[in-house]
């Protein structure tokens, strides 16, 4: 079979003349092919090893040290004030490379120019380092404010949300827990930020993500949409075969630290670690605790559809497939009519339930064999892709259109999406495509950032022919896909069935209301004088309010990558000033000036405490951080008990949206996603995803729970229409027709 000669490098038979090998030439090649590949690679990372090691000075910068020395020489003019004559001194005589008195001067030169360029590179290096440890520039564009320790800006976040008596009570805590305990957890953290690289980030990703039991499917993998308004092409297979080609493209250039790091507001370069477990990463689960396992290559990707797994490589010897060549690979796929293996249609179920069940599962049927073998194939992948036999996209004059695309990517079937792999790659029958992402290795703006670049190389370098297939012509000569193995027995077809269950009730659970927004958008919420954030912010606390008459806890994520491994801080957009708006909008009896003055103090309320969390001074990563030295310790903290178990009912993120400038959006103004959304972190709470997708539209998706009497997704997002509107009839935005 032609996998088989693909995959065996050579074969051997026993006769009675001894061994007889019989070596495949075409396989060697591939594996000398692959050898040169590989080696390319660890030259290009010593390269950029080197380079990144005297950063910011560069081989062209010492080699000019080097001349004006000795050209300064030449004219008797001594710039090292004496101690190229000190190191001669110093230089071993005799017969050896230094025997000549000029080659001794220019060997003495070469090491003193060194030593300055060195001794230049350290102090533009720690001026670099204080420039970009200085945030005061956020603050300098808008007017400082003063400054609250973590313990009493928690206090004033939850102000709004506690009678005089709850309050009281808390603020005790609060005080208690500064004075007492909170001095000797703080030396611990002192400890640490000298030690880590970041103090936050490794805890965080621990105990947030990889401990969490319950199952990823809806709880904490997130989706993304594709082009909303235009396509390029209604081929599955074509569309996979350009994407795919794009996103390894991307793997290459990150290899090869070739992209360029993002930079907030066009200022200060933002870290861009979470890149690297982008590709070739599985979560691995655990009883107890998750493992994350990323590898430093992967030549193939892992395929689902109808029910069986394939391998389809990624590479033909050294080279990357073309598209074309990809496009017949995933049509290969389609056109297989084989039926799936017993127990393998609703295997990936178990990635979908709970994460003690699946460990056990593992541990049990996939240790061995062929099992372990075709597990590892999926594991190993550099991430996993999904062909679907439904057809999804957002038509206009269907609303309800963009919610089923919405819950298609986060939940599907429950069973054809491989939720532990870094992100699944999702192609509907028409095309029309989505990620589902696992959240502990990165945040949205990372896979974002991924899916700029292959959806603007997708449509604006790859292109497609007139019959809406890939450009060129495919090689017909690859060898198929292969299909993965598996001896399913039927205690573990039990084990598949139970997780399905278990995921199925949740999926069923979900309600998700999708919508565009069209009256307004960023462009006309700049003429209220204040950031699109704090007027969506807001707008969503008057929303809520008018939805269940009561204010709640309030999450925001804010990206602090601005430090080293940063990741989010949390911006608690329930405020003392939102809520005064709030409640001076719902009584109806106050002027419009008065409005118009509590609505900017609210949002230069919301955009100080977003620029707080940006740099480094927010509450909840801090205490969160407090609250697991206290626990290493042994110490017990009722202040911080409280703090970490209260719910957050209304949980809100902004999709981020050109990073990278693949594209100009005025000149391409319908090529525009939908970001995309996550469920509810309560099961009585809100979970609401926005993009202010350019000038004049935005894009909401929320989601809650059916088995919750208090909420409704629907119901929400028409409080949140309203809720924008009446905020711009304040300021007498003119808005276009909805």
């Amino acid at each position: 079979m032609a996998e088989a000669h693909q995959a065996v490098a050579f074969q051997f038979t026993v006769t009675p003349d001894g061994v007889d090998f019989r070596l495949s030439r075409e396989a060697l090649k591939h594996i000398y092919l692959s050898g040169i590949n590989s080696w390319k690679k660890r030259l290009i990372r010593i390269k950029n090893g080197i380079l990144r090691g005297v950063y910011p000075g560069s081989p062209t910068s010492w080699l000019v040290v080097v001349m004006a020395t000795v050209g300064s020489s030449y004219c008797n003019v001594d710039v090292s004030m004496g101690l190229v004559c000190y190191i001669q001194k110093y230089l071993p005589e005799g017969y050896g490379p230094y025997r000549t008195p000029q080659t001794r001067a220019l060997v003495s030169m070469a090491i003193f120019s060194t030593g300055v360029w060195m001794l230049g590179i350290f102090f533009f290096r720690q001026t670099l380092k204080l420039l970009l440890s200085y945030h005061g520039w956020m603050f300098e564009m808008h007017g400082r404010t003063s400054r609250f320790t973590k313990v009493w800006a928690y206090l004033e976040s939850v102000r709004p949300l506690l009678n005089d008596e709850d309050y009281y009570r808390k603020e005790k805590l609060a005080k208690e827990f500064q004075e007492k305990t909170a001095p000797r957890l703080q030396k611990y953290l002192i400890l640490k930020s000298w030690w880590a690289t970041n103090y936050v980030s490794d805890w965080w990703e621990e105990y947030i993500y990889l401990r969490g039991r319950n199952p990823l499917m809806v709880n904490s993998n997130y989706y993304v949409m594709d082009f909303v308004f235009t396509k390029n092409t209604d081929v599955q297979a074509a569309r996979l075969g350009n994407i795919v080609h794009a996103m390894i493209t991307y793997r290459r250039k990150l290899d090869r630290e070739q992209i360029k790091p993002v930079m907030a507001l066009g200022i200060v370069p933002m870290c861009s670690y979470q890149m690297e477990r982008m590709f070739n990463t599985t979560r691995i689960p655990g009883k107890e605790t998750d493992v994350l396992q990323h590898l430093a290559e992967s030549r193939h990707v892992a395929v689902y559809h109808r029910g069986r797994f394939f391998k389809v490589w990624l590479y033909d010897g050294s080279s990357l497939l073309k598209p074309r060549d990809l496009e017949l690979q995933f049509q290969r796929i389609l056109d297989d009519s084989s039926p799936p293996q017993p127990g393998e249609e609703r295997l990936a179920a178990l990635t979908a339930g709970g994460r003690t069940e699946w460990a056990q599962a593992r541990q049990t049927f996939f240790s061995s064999g062929k099992n372990k073998a075709s597990l590892d194939t999926i594991e190993r992948a550099a991430f996993f892709v999904t062909l679907d036999e439904e057809s999804h996209c957002y038509d206009p004059e269907d609303e309800a259109s963009l919610s089923l695309y919405g819950k298609a990517l986060l939940h599907g079937n429950c069973y054809n999406r491989w939720f532990d792999k870094s992100f699944t790659l999702i192609a509907f029958k028409n095309g029309q495509l989505g990620l589902n992402t696992e959240h502990s290795w990165a945040d949205a703006p990372i896979v974002g950032h991924l899916w700029e670049f292959a959806l603007g190389t997708d449509t604006f370098h790859l292109g497609y022919s007139d019959t809406g297939n890939c450009l060129g012509q495919p090689n017909l000569m690859l060898a198929p896909p292969q299909r993965l193995q598996w001896d399913i027995p039927e205690k573990c077809q039990a084990a598949i069935d139970s997780s399905y269950q278990v995921a199925r009730a949740l999926a069923e659970n979900v309600e998700l209301y999708c919508f565009q927004f069209l009256p307004f958008g960023k462009g006309l919420i700049k003429k209220c004088r204040t950031s699109p954030d704090a007027f969506v912010q807001i707008a969503l606390q008057l929303a809520h309010f008018r939805d269940r008459s009561k204010f709640c806890l309030t999450y925001e994520a804010s990206m602090t990558r601005m430090f080293r491994e940063g990741r989010t801080e949390t911006v608690r957009s329930c405020t003392s000033e939102s809520t005064a708006f709030v409640q001076a909008m719902v009584e109806g009896t106050h002027k419009k000036a008065d409005l118009q003055n509590l609505f900017r103090k609210a949002s230069e309320k919301h955009q100080n405490m977003y620029r707080l969390a940006m740099t480094g001074h927010g509450i909840d990563r801090h205490l969160f951080c407090l609250y697991v030295v206290s626990k290493y310790l042994g110490v017990s903290s009722p202040f911080l008990a409280e703090v970490l178990s209260e719910p957050w009912r209304l949980s809100t993120s902004q999709s981020a949206q050109f990073q990278i400038g693949m594209f100009d959006p005025k000149k391409y103004p319908n090529h525009l996603g939908a970001g995309g959304g996550f469920g509810p972190v309560v099961d009585d709470g809100y979970g609401v995803s926005y993009m202010i997708a350019g000038e004049n539209t935005i894009f909401f998706h929320v989601s809650s729970m059916f088995s919750s009497s208090e909420t409704n997704a629907q119901r929400f997002g028409n409080h949140i229409r309203q809720a924008l509107l009446d905020i711009a009839d304040l300021f007498q935005v003119p808005k276009a027709d909805s």
